[in-house]
């Protein structure tokens, strides 16, 4: 059996979620060795759309606000 076939019959055997991951990963390895990325923008669409499908919730605008705060040192919830 080649490593493609042997690869893709344990592909096969994961559940969904797992065969994401590795989908996630193998994309996630050709774009760091790729020579040509697409653009920041496109890729952050994708991502955007990868957690609506997964019904995750988006953060609202003051959420994004605290979180960028908090990252920076700058957060205090003064609520």
């Amino acid at each position: 059996m080649s490593p493609e076939q042997n690869l893709l019959t344990k592909w096969r055997s994961l559940p969904k979620d797992k065969q994401e991951q590795v989908e996630d990963f193998v994309e996630f390895l050709y774009l760091k060795t790729s020579s040509s990325k697409p653009p920041l923008g496109e890729r952050l669409r994708k991502l955007r759309a990868k957690i609506v499908a997964s019904g995750e919730p988006l953060l609202t605008p003051e959420e994004i606000e605290k979180e960028v705060a908090s990252r920076r040192g700058g957060f205090q919830d003064n609520e």
